[in-house]
């Protein structure tokens, strides 16, 4: 059974382990600081929110949500993270932390819920086909200098 909650100060090294296959998976290297610095936001849970999945008491999946104003509404959530361990996939996490984040928007009256993804992840595709819709957008970023 998956259980969903809240990341906790002990999750720490799961957390981390998780979040580096996210970064890997995506190819978008973090330093160790990026890292520390995003567990600590985590925990503060001011802006950004944390939550795992765990399954027979073993952290599998996470998911890092925000929410937003926009434009048109005064509050969206973006579901900006979102990753389960390959040896956990088809049981049912990617599922429930998505249902987690629904709930919190929902509980919140966010006027949506949404995230990204590469057009090529076809695993991750399959579920979101079937717990979402697709809108035919496609993301550009535009290069910022870095601040610093």
């Amino acid at each position: 059974m998956i259980n969903i909650g809240s990341l906790r100060p002990t999750d720490r090294a799961a957390w981390e382990a998780l979040a580096r296959g996210y970064k890997a998976f995506y190819q978008t290297p973090v330093s160790d600081d990026g890292y520390d610095g995003m567990w600590h936001r985590l925990l503060r849970a001011d802006d950004v929110h944390g939550i795992g999945a765990w399954l027979d008491g073993r952290l599998v999946g996470i998911a890092h949500y925000l929410f937003h104003a926009t434009c048109w509404s005064a509050d969206s959530c973006y579901l900006q993270d979102l990753f389960v361990d390959e040896a956990a996939r088809g049981q049912g996490a990617a599922r429930a932390l998505i249902e987690w984040v629904a709930a919190e928007s929902n509980k919140r009256g966010a006027a949506r819920l949404y995230w990204t993804t590469k057009h090529d992840n076809h695993a991750a595709r399959t579920l979101y086909d079937r717990v979402a819709s697709f809108n035919g957008f496609i993301r550009y970023d535009y290069p910022l200098s870095s601040p610093g």
